[in-house]
């Protein structure tokens, strides 16, 4: 298998993306790939009944018998989220320490480029929400040896190659605070650089000597880059759907998530139970996550996110805000979204007045209590795992995400 072409016919890939996606192509598509099992895609929880709904958060608040959980409900303090993350940092520092090693070994080259581009987005204060995952999972299952952090390490490097190219892709300004690679270096420079990155993370992957990991991580690459595609064929599309959405998050977000956390459960020889419990926790988390994401772009602050607000809405992205404000809007306000979104043209005060529609059709607030629902379905996952103090952190981490201001 040549895992270093894999960027490359994700950029084959990009060029020859269809202007138009149907929800049957997706559903055949990535869908299918990103979770085999799960024909349980039938029941999103965008799509379910009142009661339903019901029944998933009273699980997810009372069902699990893990003490924090209690404490943990998504309206909660929106800061709660950081807390949450700092005290999975705390209880994983050790191995962090070591997957951060880890990564600077990986990042080593003959090319002082490589090491710049590499050091300015690896040591940008990210969250390390991914890694933290992969090394969570693994001990929440009691393992006790080193593998574990080659692959929080491999799944950081892949996380990093994606956002590289991602800032490329986008023509994105400002990630974590700072200028993005390309900015600084070129768009050239960032792409080979997420390449090598990519290409380091497979060799750790190898190193760890898991066939079944192998597979786990590689098809999350894969189904990332179809991500990709998927998010450029519904740009601008105004026919968008919720399906069609979902599907690009899955693929982008939560495909990485879920990995991560499978790959812990799975180098720990965690039983296939288990193992499909973490998987599905870590998609659900993912979704909710980008749910926020997507709704932050329209209602948070740049200090706050560390990100240009509104970027979203200028590269006419169909997210969930929008999709749901288009549902709802009348002649005068789908010409604004063709316009702006399909049309690509924007004036100065375009972005204020769309934040007002979407404001107005309640559109963020839909959106984040779809988030809060995948939020509330990754603590249902946790119920099938062992109940410790990793399973209780990462329950309390799932409930708080939907609360998150950055």
């Amino acid at each position: 298998m040549n895992f270093g072409s894999a960027w490359s016919r994700k950029r084959r890939a990009v060029a020859a993306a269809p202007a138009r996606l149907s929800p049957e192509c997706v559903n055949k598509t990535v869908l299918a790939r990103l979770d085999p099992a799960a024909a349980e895609a039938q029941s999103r929880p965008d799509n379910i009944g009142p009661k339903t709904k019901a029944e998933i958060n009273r699980k997810a608040q009372v069902g699990l018998d893990l003490a924090v959980t209690s404490t943990a409900r998504a309206d909660g303090e929106a800061h709660g989220f950081v807390s949450s993350v700092a005290s999975l940092r705390e209880m994983c520092e050790a191995d962090l320490s070591e997957v951060n090693e880890t990564i600077l070994l990986a990042m080593r080259s003959q090319s002082p480029m490589i090491g710049q581009i590499a050091g300015h987005l690896i040591n940008a204060g990210g969250k390390r929400l991914r890694p933290i995952l992969t090394l969570s999972s693994a001990r929440l299952f009691d393992y006790s040896g080193d593998k574990h952090v080659k692959l929080a390490a491999a799944v950081e490097l892949i996380h990093g190659a994606t956002l590289l190219h991602d800032d490329v892709v986008d023509a994105s300004a400002l990630r974590r605070g700072a200028s993005t690679a390309n900015v600084l270096w070129g768009n050239k420079e960032s792409v080979l650089v997420g390449d090598f990155l990519f290409s380091q993370a497979f060799e750790l992957m190898v190193s760890a000597g898991n066939l079944r990991v192998l597979q786990i991580l590689s098809r999350a690459a894969g189904v990332i880059a179809e991500g990709e595609v998927l998010q450029l064929a519904t740009q601008k599309n105004l026919e968008a759907t919720f399906e069609m959405y979902l599907a690009v998050v899955e693929s982008k977000t939560a495909a990485l998530f879920a990995a991560a956390a499978q790959a812990g459960a799975v180098i720990a020889g965690a039983s296939a139970r288990d193992e499909d419990a973490m998987r599905s926790f870590g998609r659900n988390l993912g979704v909710a996550y980008q749910l926020v994401d997507d709704a932050l772009d329209y209602s948070g602050r740049e200090k706050a996110l560390g990100k240009s607000v509104g970027d979203d809405f200028r590269e006419g992205k169909m997210t969930l805000p929008v999709v749901y404000a288009l549902d709802r809007s009348g002649p005068a306000e789908r010409d604004f979204w063709r316009r702006t979104i399909a049309e690509g043209c924007q004036r100065p005060e375009d972005f204020d007045h769309a934040r007002r529609l979407i404001d107005s059709t309640h559109a963020l607030e839909d959106t984040i209590a779809c988030a809060r629902r995948y939020a509330a379905r990754a603590v249902e996952d946790l119920g099938r795992a062992p109940k410790n103090a990793y399973s209780a952190a990462l329950a309390d981490l799932a409930m708080r995400s939907a609360a998150r201001i950055s």
